[in-house]
């Protein structure tokens, strides 16, 4: 479907929850589809919000469903983040982190670690540990003079069981409290995006943009000008796309349908 609908397509940016895996679950013959794609000559970008895992975690994720994948084709929210935080903190420093374990190896990586008091930033992500005492010295630090840097919108996740609670929540948590915006690295927004154009170094219109979810992968891809393709296997369904003024490029039920 991608050759013949658009020719000039030359990499895939493809987000993973819900597009390649339901929690555990694969979304259909991964290492088929992929072979495929190596057939087609297609550079990948495997591009997500979720900021609960490191690089390396998601690589070993990806081998175990038979995909096999470079460190440098993902590009996590964390990642985006620190990209963010690096141009204005280049030497690092302290950061309070609303997060998972991914999130704040990925900061310390890269010089940012983790402390109660008199730091940079708060930085938020997902986080299935957190407690009303951590969101409220989120908030604390915000009003003490912290900047306050986010890694996704996302108000969801998919799940077999259906859509959980995301990132975005307990965001909206701490904005609310605070009464401060985040600066948001990852999907719809455009640094994430933006550091994929550097990592694949072709223009917008040689790239498909695929996902699961509109709000998010659909409108990251529209807001650098790539073609976009909604999958019907994760959260947003083929009404609420057909009822966008500016739908998807294309609608699929599923990532094996869209590869062919």
């Amino acid at each position: 479907m991608i050759q013949s609908t658009f020719p000039n397509v030359k990499a895939l940016i493809i987000d993973m929850d819900g597009v390649l895996w339901k929690a555990e679950q694969p979304i259909g013959d991964l290492p088929a589809i992929f072979k495929r794609i190596q057939h087609m000559e297609l550079k990948t970008i495997f591009a997500t919000n979720n900021s609960t895992r490191t690089v390396e975690k998601y690589v070993e994720r990806l081998n175990q469903f038979g995909i096999q994948a470079d460190p440098e084709e993902i590009v996590t929210s964390s990642i985006a983040t620190i990209h963010l935080l690096k141009k204005r903190y280049p030497d690092g420093g302290p950061v309070f982190v609303v997060g998972e374990t991914g999130l704040v190896e990925t900061l310390k990586s890269h010089g940012f670690y983790q402390q109660d008091e008199n730091v940079l930033a708060v930085v938020a992500g997902m986080d299935t540990t957190a407690t009303y005492a951590k969101l409220s010295q989120a908030v604390l630090l915000i009003h003490d003079g912290a900047a306050f840097y986010a890694t996704n919108p996302d108000s969801t996740f998919p799940t077999p069981r259906g859509p959980a609670m995301g990132a975005g929540g307990l965001i909206a948590a701490i904005e609310t409290s605070s009464g401060i915006k985040p600066i948001i690295a990852g999907k719809p927004f455009t640094p994430m995006m933006n550091l994929i154009l550097e990592k694949l170094n072709l223009t917008p219109e040689e790239i498909l943009a695929v996902g699961d979810r509109l709000n998010t992968d659909i409108q990251a891809g529209k807001n650098i000008g790539c073609k976009t393709a909604l999958v019907l296997t994760g959260i947003s369904t083929r009404a609420e796309a057909e009822a966008l003024a500016s739908p998807p490029d294309i609608i699929t039920a599923d990532f094996a349908t869209l590869i062919g």
